[in-house]
This record gives structure tokens, C-alpha cells and sequence, in this order.
């Protein structure tokens, strides 16, 4: 029986992760290996998946709860994806807010999966900014708990990625990694662009070929972690939206920069807001992990009558509080040549973590 290889790609909210997946998959099934792919959220109805779907791959989402309170749920979706037992690679993206993954998550793996699965070294992506904010010890803008799981999962990694080296110059790159290597002496520190390209081959050579997942189990305080996830409204809600030979990636752009604008107005800290409009086989996707000078979007979905769109918000603020704002500013998007109905709206804080397992000792690699 074909062996899978396992690689999951952590790190907190707004730090890249589904952006480098899309490249990573793309590269790999290129180079003629079947993957497929795992994504996981509080609650159904994921821009992500939705977004992955377009690379024609197989997924499967966990949704819910995070990987490491559904152990069960995790195993099923990656048999899921590996039903004809023939995939080469599978990509897991836990939600952005989880840590303690290596006790709860890649140990139990290790234990229970030998020769089913060989896993890569755990990568845990950073925001250059947040993660300047975070280790030069400035007042945060995160909230203390937020920043606590921040850092718990850059002292768990195998391995930290340093991601969007685009917007910075080759020196604050320099620095930041130096930086980094210094706080995290045991995890090794790369930096990639997804835009670019840069460090990624270098990265993909490392957790295509190596097993060694998981080498060490940090202390976790839950209070903590549970006050951290905490703070943040979370909002899934997916739509139809009708109109007349709308254009609808003008009225996307309006949305997620009034929300920019509507967030950074308030002092909100943003850990994304997120938003797919699909249009057949055609899509549209827009992208706040911070101010409105971090906005992007990428797609066409073209002028059509009738489309499909997602929306996934996770801010610091009260879910009721989140909750006005995101309807408040579709509707106002809208206007009158727009009617929106709602198939699925869900709008939460997360829960405390209960992991189904935690392990206190670290299992050895098993390889092929």
C-alpha cells in the first residue's frame, strides 16, 4: 500500500497560509503527484475550500471545531481525500487560531498512523508585521491572549516560514530572520514570497523528503489559549446575490474596502476578512489580514445576473458587534439594484479547546 506523506501548514490568522497552499498544490501536482487537500474552521461554509475547490483537487473540510478537538474528524477527512489509497501528498491547514498542535495533532499521528503516513516537518507561517510587533515586545495591537497563541505556535514549529517577503527590502528580511532565529533556536527559519516565488522551491525540497514532525511539546496555558480565540468574533455566511448585469467584482472591491475602512476606523485588529464571489467556473476573492493598505484581490467573475459569494470574517470584537457590521455593510454595498439571500449565516466566538488527545512525550519518526 502506497504510503501518503502529510504536510501541515500552520500559523495565525492573516499569515498566508491559503495563498502558499494554491502555490504549493499547483507546483506539486504539476511534478505529476497526486494531492489532496484538508481545510478546517469553527463553522461550515469556507472561503478557502470553496477557493481550493477551483484547483480541481481533492478536499475535504473539517468544520466545526478545530483538528485538535476532532481527532476523529481529521483521520475521517484525510481518508476522504485518500480513498483510492493512490495520493501522494495531502495538505492539512488547521484553523488559524489553534496551537498545542505537536502534542495534540502530530504525536498522536506518529503513534497511530505508522505506515499509513509519513509526516513532514510541522511549517508555522508569520506575518512579517505581527511578527515584528510580537517579539519586539511593543505594545500590542493584538490582544495579550491573541499574541499568546501567536507565539506558542512559533515554539512549537519544525519549522518557521517568514511569508510575504515582497513587501519588505532584502535587509528587513535579514533582520527579521535573524531575529526570529534568536527567539526559536530549535525551529529552523525560512522566508518566502507567494507572489514572487521566492523560497518556496527551497522550502517544498525540505518537507517533501524529511519525517522528522514534531520534535518538541511546549507548555500550553488554556486559559490563555481560550481567552485568545476568544476575543475574536467569527463569522461564516454564504449568499446569493442577484442583480442586473451587475459587475461583480466592483461591487466586491466596494465591500471589502468599506470594511477596511470600517474596521481600521473603529481600531478593530483584523485577523481576515475574507470573501469569494463565483460565477460558474469563474471566481472572484478579496483579502484584509490587517489595515486597508493590506488588501488584495485576485480573480475575474465577470458581469452576470445571478452569483454565489462567501464570506468569512474573524476580528477582535463581540460577535454581535461583528455581526452588525458585516450585514450592515453588505446591505449598504448593495444598494438598491442588489438582493441578497442568505442560504447559511453563522456568527460566533470559539469555544475553550478539548483536545481529544494530548500527548506529554514526544513519539520518534516513523519512516518509509
Amino acid at each position: 500500500m502506497k504510503t501518503t506523506r502529510l504536510i501541515l501548514i500552520g500559523g495565525f490568522l492573516g499569515a498566508g497560509k491559503t495563498t502558499l497552499i494554491w502555490e504549493t498544490a499547483s507546483r506539486l501536482t504539476k511534478s505529476g503527484l497526486k494531492t489532496g487537500l484538508v481545510t478546517n474552521d469553527q463553522a461550515p461554509d469556507l472561503v478557502d475550500t470553496a477557493l481550493l475547490k477551483h484547483q480541481n483537487l481533492n478536499i475535504a473540510e473539517v468544520s466545526g471545531s478545530c483538528f485538535c478537538c476532532n481527532f476523529n474528524g481529521l483521520k475521517d477527512a484525510l481518508a476522504q481525500v485518500n480513498t483510492g489509497k493512490d495520493t501522494d501528498i495531502i495538505i492539512a491547514e488547521p484553523v488559524g487560531s489553534c496551537t498545542d498542535l505537536s502534542a495534540t495533532i502530530l504525536q498522536p499521528m506518529k503513534k497511530m498512523m505508522q505506515g499509513q503516513l509519513v509526516i513532514s516537518p510541522f511549517t508555522v507561517l508569520a506575518d512579517p508585521l505581527k511578527l515584528i510587533e510580537v517579539l519586539s515586545k511593543r505594545p500590542h495591537i493584538m490582544h495579550p491572549g491573541a499574541a499568546y497563541i501567536f507565539l506558542k505556535q512559533l515554539e512549537e514549529s519544525d519549522i518557521i516560514l517568514i511569508t510575504k517577503t515582497d513587501t519588505l527590502t532584502q535587509q528587513q528580511t535579514s533582520e527579521i530572520i535573524s531575529m526570529t532565529k534568536e527567539r526559536f533556536p530549535f525551529s529552523e527559519v525560512m522566508a518566502i514570497s507567494s507572489v514572487t516565488g521566492e523560497g518556496i522551491e527551497e522550502w517544498l525540497k525540505l518537507v517533501t523528503t524529511r519525517t522528522d514532525a514534531g520534535k518538541r511539546i511546549t507548555e500550553v496555558d488554556y486559559d490563555i489559549y481560550a481567552e485568545g480565540e476568544a476575543v475574536m468574533g467569527w463569522l461564516n455566511a454564504s449568499l446569493s446575490l442577484h442583480g442586473n448585469n451587475i459587475n461583480w467584482e466592483n461591487f466586491g472591491e466596494n465591500l471589502m474596502k468599506k470594511l477596511a475602512v470600517k474596521f481600521d476606523g473603529i481600531h478593530a485588529p483584523v485577523g481576515h476578512v475574507k470573501i469569494i464571489i463565483e460565477n460558474g467556473k469563474d471566481y472572484f476573492t478579496g483579502n484584509l489580514t490587517g489595515g486597508p493598505e493590506s488588501l488584495s484581490f485576485r480573480g475575474k467573475c465577470g458581469v452576470a445576473g445571478e452569483v454565489q459569494m462567501i464570506v468569512n470574517a474573524r476580528v477582535e470584537m463581540s460577535p454581535e458587534q461583528l455581526d452588525k457590521i458585516i450585514r450592515d455593510e453588505i446591505a449598504e454595498a448593495a444598494g438598491t439594484l442588489i438582493t441578497i439571500a442568505a442560504s447559511s449565516w453563522k456568527c460566533l466566538s470559539p469555544g475553550r479547546p478539548n483536545p481529544t488527545w494530548r500527548f506529554s512525550e514526544v513519539v520518534p519518526a516513523w519512516e518509509k
